[in-house]
């Protein structure tokens, strides 16, 4: 993680399906945003590749969209991104609406809070928060609290590898894990 405060560019790639090649680019004014490496991510959707097709996604904390954006290249029928930061929902909504129109809506709004007022299920939902705020067992709870996942619903869950993983609801099945890393990939289904 860079230093906060430190203002950097990077970009993106989405690595596979109809926006393969095609590169998401942002502005870290405060040095707090990862996104998921390309390896981390080919590794992810090789595990998801029979989920996507047709499927509702959410992008909890959803920083650069890279999530977001895979899983509508490789096929889901809608993604909606949750980012608190309001340059960075800007920056989402500029970049993301003219791949995907109406297949994506990008949400400014605390992810927690946002959950809270929710009623629609989702298929798949990519839990990846900054890992010192302590959001992932939190989110994870929620969803489930609130009946916000469908029946065998996929969760990623991200988090650091040295740190304990984040707690997740008793009635979901750990699919999947790797380490890559500073970073810890978990795949869940909800049973």
């Amino acid at each position: 993680m860079k230093a906060r405060g430190k203002t950097s560019k990077g970009q993106v790639r989405i690595i596979g399906g109809e926006r393969r090649g095609h590169r998401l680019h942002f502005v870290d004014q405060r040095g707090d945003l990862r996104p998921s490496s390309d390896r981390m991510r080919e590794t992810l959707f090789n595990w998801l590749q029979a989920e996507l097709p047709g499927a509702r996604v959410l992008d909890l904390f959803a920083g650069s969209g890279a999530l977001g954006a895979e899983a509508l290249s490789r096929g889901a029928a809608h993604a909606v991104l949750v980012e608190k930061k309001r340059d960075r929902c800007a920056d989402l909504t500029r970049q993301l609406t003219p791949l995907f129109g109406d297949r994506i809506h990008v949400q400014c709004a605390d992810a927690l809070k946002w959950l809270e007022r929710r009623t629609e299920r989702f298929d798949l939902v990519f839990i990846d928060p900054p890992y010192d705020l302590g959001l992932a067992a939190p989110a994870c709870r929620v969803l489930e609290e609130l009946g916000l996942l469908k029946p065998e619903a996929r969760i990623y869950v991200e988090s650091r590898r040295h740190d304990a993983a984040p707690a997740v609801p008793a009635s979901w099945r750990r699919l999947r894990e790797k380490d890559g890393g500073d970073v810890r990939a978990q795949l869940y289904l909800k049973e």
